[in-house]
């Protein structure tokens, strides 16, 4: 401070001479910090009204100062929400407490058409005496910095909720509700054919453009007639931003469209010309790029409650957006592909069709899993035998996928094969636990992706039923054991070894036998089953009510077990269900006969055989049937060890078996001109449809099968 009466020395003079000037300087500066500052200040008296406003507040509100002074601010400023403003006056001329930071939104008459953003801080101006003489407002303009704030708001919002599901509709369903109604009041996702199936996008080509309406979401009603619906396919003429945007894979930004451009007027379907009847008035067109593929683009419009047109900015932000969910529309794509061709791959290795036979009456039902994680590799098979019997399989492969459903069909494959060599329950499982080191150690030489390692802890049960004995001989190997229900409808389950999976390391697999009444319902089932009975013990109540209801039919039961099944599943898990109701042969329909090891018996068993062949009606078959017997009843004399015993079987074929004590098999061969004998099991072949040899505990049987369409041989 100076001394009264004598110049500073801190070179601001306080003398007489020098006190007005420095009032000047002083009242100057704060009139060029009040004028030139870039931040607008209001200054209300007590009754609000605004009794002094700088040029920055000028150029933030749109209107001329002088239209403002001496008024409160709800009376010239319409655009703005005026009424929470003077609140929070008022609030501060009351209390004296500042308000800090408040934002608030409005339009101002300079830009009617978008919104813009301020920061206020208001506190209260007292006088020397602490009288209140008013309060003031600072406004600072923040509307890029809210908005680049709210741009990563959404961003990160897109991130969580775009891409959540491998499913194609789904994600561009996402991509169309973050897009509406934060950027855009209409957004449409359209994709060209093929892509929400899975397939490979087509290369758009010159003239029109197809594409269809996958997604939409709209932030206030519209009329649905003027919309296309989900699913339809609408076609763009070649001069429309829509299809340019396809060709050259850049977006379109049109601040301001009208129903007189050529494009609208062009367009075949009238409903474009429809909404923007409605008042949609600004367009964007931005394509879904995925991996150098257009996969269809995204509309997006604005209306009449919103006026502000798309920006440059935008267009920039809703690329970032349409980019990240095309990654996810094709993710989806490629995965619906996959599992598509699984799902093919899986199916057409099952059984569509079970041939009518005696054995059993055949009743199957496959459900794919609901979730998009792939469909597993779970697999049932129907395999007709010799002698009337049949084989019934079902099993698990670890996994999902195409790898699982290449898996099942090598089981598949080998199963059938080894199926067809008449080899016993265990004894097929245990070659196929031998192929199963084999198959992976291949892979892995092959240097390709081991796929086959899927095949190890492969489950599967195999049984066999035969009709003349109704004797049931099944394994299993790490596969729950089948439900039999018997014609008094009673339930249980089969008392079977489970024994370890396929590929365990362990070659024993206990076989379990039972007889079966006539009648009686073997029901053989996936894992997935088992997991939901284990999960809720009720439900197996359930399952006993339906499936001992021996008056409805093995489909009806079959379809009720799945239905009732299906809802209890994990979303990753299907269901292959396999029913067999069992039937026996009639007495009449088989003849035995036990033979001596004597050549002469040849004769008589011809003789046998050929009275029965009359008997049945099937004199046609007669000369056939004698040949096939000579030929294996005298092998068997000549080569094999008693008892031998002679079989005729009529059912859909005629049989022949021809048993013996002997394990050793003959082979056809093609005899030379010289020599005497080697023709009969050629004549055999020539003689029947099929034929083979089966082994069992006691020796082996040679069996023959002539159709009873059959036409002997002249």
């Amino acid at each position: 401070m100076g001394i009264p009466g004598k110049a500073s020395t801190d070179g601001h003079g306080t003398g007489p001479g020098e006190r007005p000037q420095r009032l000047d300087e002083d009242r100057a500066i704060m009139d060029a910090l009040f004028t030139q500052s870039p931040v607008g200040v209001a200054v209300f008296d007590t009754q609000l009204r605004l009794v002094r406003a700088n040029p920055a507040l000028e150029r933030i509100h749109g209107i001329p100062n002088d239209q403002v002074l001496g008024h409160r601010l709800s009376e010239v400023l319409t655009e703005l929400d005026t009424a929470g403003i003077e609140s929070r006056l008022a609030r501060v001329l009351e209390t004296g407490l500042p308000v800090v930071g408040a934002e608030y939104h409005g339009r101002t008459p300079a830009e009617p058409g978008r919104d813009r953003v301020w920061m206020t801080s208001s506190f209260a101006l007292n006088g020397p005496d602490g009288r209140r003489l008013g309060v003031t407002d600072v406004v600072i303009d923040i509307t890029e910095r809210h908005r680049a704030r709210e741009r990563l708001v959404l961003l990160d919002d897109a991130d969580a909720r775009i891409g959540t599901t491998l499913d194609v509709t789904r994600t561009a369903q996402e991509l169309a509700d973050v897009l509406v109604p934060r950027l855009a009041d209409l957004a449409t996702i359209d994709l060209l054919d093929g892509v929400a199936a899975g397939e490979e996008p087509p290369l758009p080509g010159a003239g029109r453009i197809a594409l269809r309406l996958t997604a939409r979401k709209a932030s206030h009603p519209v009329i649905a007639e003027d919309l296309r619906q989900i699913g339809e396919i609408q076609e763009f003429p070649a001069d429309s931003p829509h299809a340019e945007s396809l060709l050259d894979g850049q977006p379109r930004l049109l601040p301001a469209v009208g129903p007189d451009v050529d494009w609208v007027r062009n367009s075949p379907d009238p409903r474009g010309r429809a909404l923007l009847a409605q008042g949609a008035h600004s367009l964007m067109v931005v394509p879904l790029r995925a991996r150098d593929t257009i996969l269809g683009v995204a509309h997006l419009y604005r209306t009449g409650t919103r006026p502000d047109a798309f920006e440059p900015d935008d267009l920039v932000l809703v690329q970032e957006l349409v980019a990240r969910a095309a990654v996810g529309v094709d993710n989806a794509r490629r995965y619906t592909g996959e599992r598509a061709a699984a799902v093919t791959l899986q199916q057409s290795m099952l059984p569509r069709s079970v041939p009518d036979q005696s054995a059993v009456r055949i009743a199957h039902h496959y459900r794919p899993a609901r979730a998009h994680a792939g469909v597993s590799g779970c697999w049932f098979d129907v395999i007709p035998l010799s002698g009337a019997r049949v084989a019934l399989a079902v099993g698990d492969i670890p996994g999902a996928g195409i790898e699982a459903a290449a898996c099942m069909g090598q089981i598949c494959s080998a199963l059938r094969i080894l199926a067809q060599l008449d080899l016993a329950p265990d004894e097929v499982l245990a070659r196929l636990d031998d192929m199963v080191p084999r198959l992976v150690e291949r892979e892995h030489t092959a240097g390709s992706a081991p796929i086959m390692e899927k095949l190890v802890g492969a489950t599967c049960l195999y049984a066999v039923y035969d009709p003349v004995s109704r004797r049931c001989v099944m394994a299993s190997a790490g596969h729950p054991p089948p439900v039999v229900v018997d014609p008094g409808d009673r339930l249980r389950f089969a008392e079977l070894p489970s024994n370890q999976p396929l590929g365990q390391g362990d070659p024993v697999f206990e076989p379990h036998e039972m007889e079966l009444a006539e009648g009686s319902t073997l029901a053989l089932y996936t894992r997935s089953l088992r997991h939901v009975l284990e999960a809720d013990p009720s439900l197996e109540r359930r399952l006993c009510a339906i499936m001992t209801q021996s008056r409805r039919s093995a489909d009806e039961i079959c379809r009720a077990v799945a239905d009732a099944i299906t809802p209890e599943l994990a979303p990753q898990d299907d269901l292959a269900l396999l029913l067999a109701r069992t039937r026996s042969l009639d007495a009449a329909q088989v003849a035995t006969w036990d033979l001596p090891p004597d050549p002469a018996a040849v004769s008589d068993a011809r003789s046998l055989a050929a009275r029965q062949v009359h008997q049945w009606g099937l004199e046609d078959l007669a000369f056939s049937t004698e040949l096939i017997i000579s030929e294996l009843v005298t092998n068997a004399i000549r080569h094999a060890t008693p008892p031998i015993r002679l079989r005729l079987i009529r059912d859909r074929m005629l049989i022949v078996e021809v048993s013996d004590a002997s394990s050793t098999s003959p082979h056809i061969r093609r005899a030379a001109i010289t020599d005497e004998g080697g023709r009969g099991l050629f004549l055999v072949a020539r003689c029947s449809r099929h034929w083979g040899t089966r082994y069992h505990a006691t020796g082996k049987t040679i069996w023959a099968e002539q159709s009873l369409t059959d036409v002997p041989l002249g």
